[in-house]
């Protein structure tokens, strides 16, 4: 750690925005005083899309998530990632 740092009382939003609005964390830390933490439980996030496709795939895709008991746009989202991954 390069030198102390604190973080004052703040009695309102804007003091407090203006502190962090001139505060240089670099001056205080270093690389070498953080460590690699994870975040197992942390679900991405995702935002609702609008895709066309044929009527005879949504149903093979329907007709596979009944056989294998999971919901179909969890199929399709499934597939979506492996796709994605294998086009690396």
């Amino acid at each position: 750690m390069k030198k102390q740092f604190s973080i004052p009382n703040f009695k309102s939003q804007d003091e407090e925005r203006e502190f962090w609005s001139k505060v240089d964390l670099a001056d205080s830390f270093s690389a070498k005083d953080f460590e690699r933490v994870s975040f197992p439980n942390l679900k991405p996030t995702t935002r609702p899309v609008s895709i066309r496709i044929s009527v005879a795939d949504l149903n093979r895709v329907k007709e596979r998530a009944n056989e294998t008991n999971v919901p179909y746009q969890s199929l399709i989202k499934e597939y979506i990632h492996k796709g994605v991954g294998a086009a690396r």
